[in-house]
């Protein structure tokens, strides 16, 4: 679920005694339910992002949520320096407003970005990665993309990947690719991603999940979406006067996701990566390859725990003493 507690590696820095403070404040206002409120919500959310960025959240799943997408669109974009993004099955289209902003540079943080089953196509592609492709700014940082299950991108979207020059994952499994052999060796030859024979973890979705101070109050904006649902009580009163006045109940059966069904074979598998070591033939290459590694390894070292926390400190601005009378008001 969107508000789960995430056991992931990866974990946000560890916050300062004013960023203590903040927490436990915004802790206090979820627990009130302030962030579900339309204005007053919006605006508190947006002062609590703009100070402490990736704290409030850097991972964010709506799998399969175009209803809290649609209900919460505005509080969503609010979000600043998301690392990981899960928008498999929400159907959003190539022109929906969500992925026009995922493009734009405040979210150049995303490194994972899932899109499966998103009725995605060349044009979407083209438009995803223009600012990449143009300006050298927006999805630069990307590592892991997936596109499957869009059949509307072709051969001729998978061209415009190659403006993503950090890219070690791709899923484009049940697409609709035309020559899939000279994709495959397109994909190795500009990128060098490699065509994986078996399914890789890096696209288990199990794995995504909603992490940040904002985890619960996402998980309270999906049970107002839910509501917005008509009960499944008022759904029986129905079926029993259709079986009073002889009438045969309609078979309603859910939408699925393609998530959930049947993983498709091997051979329709398409899923990519980057060989750590690339050029394996040419030895010094690897070389300077592991030299570089060892140097940048040199210098992490050298770089002492408080300079550390210097930087994360001035990574993010301070509230000022009106932002803060507007907080304190919940």
């Amino acid at each position: 679920m969107a508000g789960q507690r995430g056991t992931g590696q990866r974990r946000a820095p560890q916050p300062g005694p004013q960023e203590q403070i903040a927490e436990k404040l915004f802790s206090a206002a979820e627990a009130r339910q302030k962030f579900t409120e339309p204005v007053t919500g919006l605006r508190a959310l947006q002062k609590f992002t703009e100070a402490y960025g990736n704290l409030v959240l850097c991972s964010l799943c709506l799998q399969n949520r175009y209803l809290v997408i649609s209900e919460k669109l505005e509080e969503i974009k609010s979000f600043r320096e998301l690392t990981c993004l899960d928008l498999s099955c929400c159907k959003l289209g190539d022109n929906h407003e969500l992925l026009e902003h995922i493009t734009k540079e405040a979210l150049s943080s995303v490194t994972r970005l899932l899109l499966k089953d998103n009725c995605l196509s060349d044009a979407g592609l083209r438009k995803m990665t223009a600012p990449v492709r143009v300006m050298k700014r927006g999805l630069e940082n990307l590592s892991v993309l997936d596109l499957s299950c869009n059949p509307e991108i072709t051969d001729v979207g998978i061209g415009y990947l190659f403006a993503f020059k950090k890219l070690n994952y791709l899923d484009i499994s049940e697409t609709g690719l035309k020559d899939v052999k000279a994709v495959v060796q397109r994909l190795q030859t500009q990128i060098n991603l490699i065509h994986s024979k078996v399914p890789l973890k890096e696209f288990d979705h199990s794995n995504c999940k909603t992490e940040g101070w904002a985890e619960q109050t996402v998980l309270q904006w999906e049970q107002l979406a839910m509501k917005t649902i008509k009960p499944q009580e008022n759904l029986k009163s129905r079926t029993a006067a259709q079986h009073f006045y002889g009438k045969r109940r309609r078979i309603e059966e859910p939408v699925k996701c393609t998530l959930e069904q049947t993983k498709s074979q091997a051979s329709a598998n398409l899923q990519f990566y980057k060989d750590k070591v690339q050029n394996c033939l040419f030895p010094l290459l690897k070389k300077e390859a592991a030299a570089s590694h060892q140097l940048k390894k040199n210098k992490e070292k050298a770089l002492t725990e408080q300079e550390r926390e210097q930087t994360s400190k001035q990574k993010h601005t301070c509230l000022t003493m009106e932002d803060w009378d507007l907080l304190n008001t919940y």
